[in-house]
């Protein structure tokens, strides 16, 4: 073939030095605007697993990359005057200069064409002069080719909120370091690391918003230079920082990282009688922040894969080529722009996680991708890890009011106590509220005692029980539990006092009610479907239909209606400390009754309980504060919450920070951080974990205790999130059907034995019964107003 490569970088020359080396007849051009030993920027990272990929793919190369190569274990982290160092994690740096020359010397071996200072206008006629039968467009970051492509290509560039720039140091660093500094501006961090004997790359990093009140829009790089070395002096030791850019002028330097992500990686183009695929590589078809270090490392692989592809598939045609390329690569850079857009918007939200003491500040920066994980760090630093685990145990026992249990082993964080009010939770793990659809008359029988009893004996230190409704009228379906009638008092308070007589767990009730997504069928028989029979009228903030065309039309609640539902949930609340249930959660998510006034996607409302946020919040708000009032003061409440609808022009990440923070006012304990389900047209984006990062959001910066859920299934997992301080508990559902003794099972996966201090529990029991006479008192004070007055005045405002 006659191949064509418009860009000089590392995905191009990778390539080109690929298909020269698995078939020397090719004819392969590399077309470079720059000349021969010129480039910008310091030195670039990888991993050792990268370095694997090019031992595997061109040896002689890799070996010599390998001895230019400036190789490191440990990274450290400098936060409030102390350094945390993690070590085992493998990085190697090489100058970009040194790499590209490397590259381009092993091209001419081969007798690769390279063809320097030639700034390529238009594709179409370079390749009609080389006669090309395939184009690589690997031409960077602001790569013309896809811009003139962009109808196939599809781009979807996402330029983000921070100000970086790419400077260098003769300070030598032991370490991969990351160091943050407050100004009167606001936060700055460093990325340093050495890439040969006597430099080091020096990036600084800041929000835009901090960029301008420090006034660097307006200085010149000299000025920008000095004033980035005064505040990161001590990091220095009287070193300069250097610029390679001087082709750069004033604030130019300082850019905004672009993420960029094509839908199609392959335009066609007709040429010479011939179709010609112009295949996007490297920058030029995806970008990866720097904080993770991956964007030559993928520019490098996409040149492996497509090399690789020709080699398997060349025989079956181009098309066949071009196909198996872009299904592989897509696949591959999704999962690193997954990682590398966690670990970008943590850099981007530093003052979120400045509140943390160093040792959990800096795991929480280590583990910001959620590729890293807590049994992953062990194995990298089995001691760090351990250390780390005194660390944030110490620190929950202490905040539980309880003595560091005698133990040999090292507690697992998601095995620490936490406690809330006066409850005291043995560990960290939560039996989600699943529905079950197996109540008869909203009456809780057999199954649920086996289904909550079993799980209460499995190790979980709570377990709700499903979405309880305030009302027949509430029910999702005709087997949902209730707790509206004296007869399901009594069925609770069997269960309740089967688990408390039977384990050490605590029992949550999640009360709710269904709106306009309820009188359905159960889940097996037709989820969301209505009943064949026996409907019952629906009501919800604003008229609407769930399921266009299907579901009832639920109507618009009047204010007679809205009183009636907050007397239902108070009188749920006094009946569910009747039962005995150690834990309240009200349900304000997934497009239940109270859900529909938050999301203006189904509040259209023009009174006060429509428009803004406030005001969308204004009901759900004087329904929790009436339960407040009537439920015990030493229980904790919590509020599931939808953090995100995932519509546009629904609720967002923002608006959930937003609202914790109103129910926290009221006087929520915790926000049960959920999403979705308020409408047919969301588009989740799934994953595992995909919720925590809004949990991790409302914690930081509501500063509100919070639950994790959405696909966490795994110890490591939980000890990821509750150790880095993205939620206080972490929510299992699915895993928690399976085996009801999951968090057993787990714990026996992790070797950890000690998963119960019973003793320790005695003395917090001994407290809460000393409390008990006093908050009855103070529960039947707040009693003294029927339902109805307490309705009627929060109603007014």
């Amino acid at each position: 073939m006659n191949i064509l490569c418009i860009g000089g970088g590392p995905a191009g020359l990778y390539f080109a030095m690929l298909m020269k080396k698995q078939n020397p007849a090719h004819r392969i051009v590399v077309v470079e605007r720059n000349r021969p030993y010129d480039t910008f920027g310091w030195g670039v990272v990888f991993s050792d697993q990268t370095l694997g990929n090019l031992v595997q793919a061109d040896e002689v190369t890799a070996k010599t990359i390998l001895q230019a190569f400036n190789h490191w274990d440990d990274i450290d982290v400098h936060f409030k005057g102390q350094v945390v160092t993690s070590g085992g994690h493998g990085f190697c740096g090489i100058g970009r200069k040194r790499l590209l020359n490397i590259l381009q010397e092993r091209c001419e071996q081969l007798g690769v064409e390279l063809v320097f200072e030639t700034d390529v206008q238009d594709d179409q006629i370079l390749a009609q002069t080389y006669d090309a039968d395939l184009v690589i467009a690997s031409d960077g970051l602001n790569s013309r080719i896809r811009t003139r492509y962009e109808t196939t290509y599809q781009p979807d560039i996402d330029t983000r909120k921070c100000r970086f720039v790419w400077l260098g140091t003769k300070k030598l660093f032991s370490a991969f370091t990351f160091a943050f500094e407050e100004t009167e501006h606001g936060w700055f961090q460093a990325h340093a690391y050495q890439y040969d004997g006597d430099t080091a790359t020096f990036i600084v990093e800041t929000p835009e918003e901090v960029w301008l009140k420090a006034g660097l829009d307006q200085m010149d790089q000299a000025q920008a230079i000095a004033f980035c070395e005064k505040i990161f002096a001590k990091y220095l030791d009287g070193n300069a920082l250097m610029s390679n850019a001087s082709h750069l002028r004033g604030s130019a330097n300082w850019i905004k990282f672009p993420r960029i992500i094509c839908k199609q990686w392959i335009h066609q183009n007709h040429i010479n009688g011939k179709t010609v695929p112009v295949v996007l590589m490297g920058d030029a078809a995806h970008t990866a922040h720097f904080s993770i270090g991956s964007g030559t490392k993928l520019a490098l692989e996409d040149a492996i894969e497509l090399a690789d592809c020709f080699a398997k598939h060349g025989a079956s045609g181009m098309q066949a080529v071009m196909d198996a390329y872009q299904e592989v690569r897509a696949i591959e850079v999704l999962k690193i722009q997954s990682a590398a857009r966690n670990s970008m918007e943590w850099f981007e939200n530093v003052h979120r996680y400045t509140a943390m003491q160093a040792p959990q500040f800096a795991y929480s920066m280590l583990t910001r991708s959620q590729r890293l994980s807590h049994e992953n760090l062990r194995l990298r630093d089995a001691a760090y890890v351990r250390s780390f685990e005194v660390w944030i145990a110490e620190q929950a026992f202490a905040k539980a009011g309880i003595a560091m249990p005698n133990t040999k082993q090292a507690i697992p964080p998601m095995f620490t106590p936490f406690k809330v009010r006066d409850v005291i939770l043995k560990n960290r793990i939560v039996v989600s509220p699943m529905a079950q659809y197996s109540a008869v008359d909203g009456v809780a029988g057999d199954y649920h005692l086996v289904h909550l009893g079993s799980r209460a004996m499995g190790g979980a230190g709570l377990v709700f029980a499903e979405m309880t409704c305030v009302s027949a009228e509430g029910r999702i379906t005709p087997a949902c539990p209730g707790l509206y009638a004296p007869e399901h008092t009594q069925a609770w308070k069997r269960i309740v006092d089967f688990v408390h007589a039977n384990s050490d767990a605590k029992i949550a009730v999640q009360l709710g009610h269904a709106g306009a997504k309820g009188s359905t069928k159960r889940a097996w028989d037709g989820i969301d479907q209505p009943l064949d029979s026996g409907n019952w009228p629906l009501i919800s903030a604003s008229e609407q239909q769930y399921l266009h065309g299907v579901s009832q039309v639920a109507t618009a609640a009047t204010k007679a209606q809205m009183a009636q539902v907050l007397n239902e949930f108070v009188a749920a609340t006094i009946a569910a400390d009747q039962a005995g249930f150690d834990w309240l959660e009200l349900h304000c998510a997934h497009g239940y009754f109270l859900s529909s006034f938050i999301s203006p996607l189904t509040n259209q409302r023009s009174d006060e309980y429509g428009g803004s946020l406030e005001n969308r919040c204004r009901y759900p708000l004087a329904v929790f504060v009436a339960m407040r009032a009537v439920w015990p003061a030493h229980k904790p409440m919590s509020v599931r919450i939808s953090a995100h609808d995932w519509v546009e022009g629904g609720i967002t990440p923002d608006d959930a920070v937003a609202i914790a923070t109103l129910f926290k006012q009221a006087g929520a304990d915790m926000i049960d951080c959920s999403s979705g389900q308020v409408s047919k047209q969301e588009k989740p984006v799934y994953g595992r974990m995909f919720q925590t990062p809004f949990s991790d959001r409302i914690r930081n910066e509501a500063q509100i205790a919070t639950i994790a859920v959405g696909a966490i299934f795994e110890a490591d997992h939980v000890n990821s999130i509750i150790a880095a301080g993205r939620a206080d508990l972490c929510a299992i559902a699915r895993p928690h059907l399976a085996d009801p003794a999951w968090t057993l099972h787990e714990a026996a996966k992790l070797g950890f034995t000690d998963i119960s201090w019973p003793q320790q529990y005695i003395a917090g029991k001994l407290q809460l019964e000393r409390n008990l006479e006093r908050e009855r008192q103070v529960a039947a004070a707040s009693r003294g107003m029927s339902p109805q007055e307490i309705a009627a005045k929060l109603l007014e405002g």
